[in-house]
């Protein structure tokens, strides 16, 4: 949520949803935002550590993240356009 407010210093919107998957095995989460968007060239390396475009801060957000959702046999995915803004979705299984 901090790097998609970041991603709209004009403002914007932000939008969380969660669902069931189709299969009914996962719930997943969206973060919806109309930020500036990701140039595609950074897409797959958002979850490096130590990756950043910003003049501040560590890199480590988005590993960690992607760390713990592994831990948890979930997975997360990107879609982005830039000038359109960007969607991340968690999937995390359903315990039972």
């Amino acid at each position: 949520m901090i790097n998609a407010s970041e991603a709209m210093p004009g403002g914007g919107t932000l939008n969380i949803s969660s669902q069931f998957s189709t299969d009914k095995k996962y719930i997943e989460i969206e973060f919806i935002d109309t930020g500036k968007g990701i140039p595609k060239v950074n897409i797959n390396k958002l979850f490096d550590p130590f990756f950043t475009t910003k003049s501040s801060g560590t890199g480590l957000g988005l590993a960690v993240s992607y760390g713990i959702i592994e831990q948890h046999q979930g997975k997360i995915e990107v879609k982005s356009e830039l000038g359109q803004g960007s969607v991340f979705t968690i999937s995390l299984p359903i315990a039972g």
